[in-house]
């Protein structure tokens, strides 16, 4: 019984670690460098996680990849109050909005609409996790065309060790020590930076403000 527990326990993990890898997808630019946006407005992500917090942390650090990309990113600050002012409190909502209407209240050239798809730590008999799923889509505000899509996945797993038991136990803890301290939020910001930063493999281009642009 309790070697069927430890197999069943290896395969959830070797799945779940083969999760993060995903084969790399052909992506067309055109769209993109013949809109040559130079300033983003990152919007709130949609939340599909069970996980309320998501969306804060996954916001909240969204915006220095693009920066450091070459991009003039609105902030989140000026973004979020601005949406207060106008009744818009859900991410919902904001998502909704027209994409001329985004582009006349900010100035921005483009939008980046993400949807956090998982957000959390998971316990699987002998060993806890955290994933972090993001899907995002960069549009243009000034005629609404899609310039750019990319998904991401981040699996953190923990570090068993000490026989079956001791991976057991070691499990637990790490789902309390996840829960308590929030681990998913450093998950997060690791996801944010292989999704959107510049020169990544199916990545967003780099934009006016980045010593390599036009260089791809």
């Amino acid at each position: 019984m309790m070697t069927r527990i430890f197999q069943a326990g290896m395969l959830a993990a070797v799945m779940l670690l083969a999760g993060c890898v995903a084969p790399q997808q052909h992506v067309d630019y055109t769209a993109f460098r013949e809109s040559k946006p130079a300033s983003i407005l990152v919007l709130p992500p949609l939340n599909s996680s069970v996980d309320v917090a998501a969306t804060a942390a996954v916001l909240s650090q969204a915006t220095l990849p693009l920066a450091e990309s070459g991009y003039y990113v609105i902030p989140v600050g000026v973004m979020d109050e601005t949406f207060k002012q106008n009744g818009l409190t859900t991410a919902d909502d904001i998502h909704g909005l027209p994409a001329t209407k985004l582009r006349e209240i900010f100035g921005a050239d483009a939008a980046l609409y993400m949807t956090v798809k998982e957000y959390g730590s998971k316990y699987a008999v002998v060993a806890s996790s955290i994933t972090v799923s993001i899907d995002a889509e960069l549009i243009d505000l000034r005629n609404g065309a899609k310039l750019w899509s990319g998904s991401k996945q981040v699996v953190q797993a923990g570090n068993n060790g000490g026989g079956l038991i001791g991976m057991l136990v070691q499990a637990m803890v790490d789902q309390v020590v996840n829960t308590l301290s929030d681990r998913s939020y450093g998950v997060a910001g690791m996801t944010n930076q292989m999704l959107l930063s510049a020169g990544q493999p199916g990545g967003i281009l780099y934009g006016p403000r980045s010593p390599r642009y036009d260089t791809q």
